[in-house]
């Protein structure tokens, strides 16, 4: 049976983590800006599965472990949402820089490769994964519900998979008019989004 509910936050989970312009998100910027969307498309597939990953490890240990996290879900909440609110707002100040500079072209495979290892060994995503799936509260698959657990997981690699095929098809047609203002508006509306995620975590106990 299809949970489309589990599915539609892992969706939005997705979309959250990759749209704010950091350093991996740069080079998959960087290659559709030098190469073309499927350059483009190929790193941020490799981002997209190591977040996945993390996602996984997530949900899944955290369903094992469901009597800690009952036990402190107030707490893993607030944790949660003062994260969400102070990732928010650094990403939201944050002045990227894209320049083409003298990248040499890789095979799709491997641009994919440097996406997913830089991911991987970036233990503020790590965190920040477990500090949001930790603090969906009843938004997260309910515990020993794997079924739901894998739609989640799914949802996650499906959001930031939709959000790099459009961006890359974006950055690919209209490379001539990519500037650092345009990525730092991407920025702000990122972090905007995140500090709002964090805002309604942080005030839904109050609302039960």
């Amino acid at each position: 049976m299809v949970d489309l509910a589990r599915f539609l936050t892992g969706l939005a989970v997705g979309v959250a983590f990759s749209t704010p312009v950091g350093p991996v998100n740069i080079l998959c910027l960087q290659r559709a800006f030098r190469f073309g969307p499927l350059a483009g498309l190929a790193a941020g597939l490799g981002a997209v599965a190591a977040d996945a990953l993390f996602a996984a490890v997530a949900v899944f240990g955290l369903t094992a472990v469901s009597g800690f996290v009952e036990g402190h879900s107030a707490w893993l909440q607030l944790l949660g949402g003062l994260l969400l609110v102070a990732f928010g707002l650094r990403v939201a100040g944050a002045h990227p820089h894209l320049d083409g500079g003298t990248a040499e072209r890789r095979s799709l495979s491997a641009t994919a490769a440097a996406s997913f290892g830089m991911t991987l060994t970036n233990p503020a995503t790590a965190l920040g994964m477990l500090a949001l799936v930790g603090s969906l509260g009843d938004w997260a698959p309910e515990p020993g519900d794997w079924l739901a657990a894998g739609f989640f997981v799914v949802g996650v690699a499906a959001g930031g998979a939709a959000w790099w095929f459009a961006a890359a098809t974006a950055v690919g047609i209209l490379r001539d008019r990519m500037t650092d203002a345009a990525l730092a508006r991407v920025n702000l509306i990122a972090g905007a989004v995140l500090i709002g995620c964090g805002v309604v975590i942080l005030v839904r106990p109050l609302l039960a």
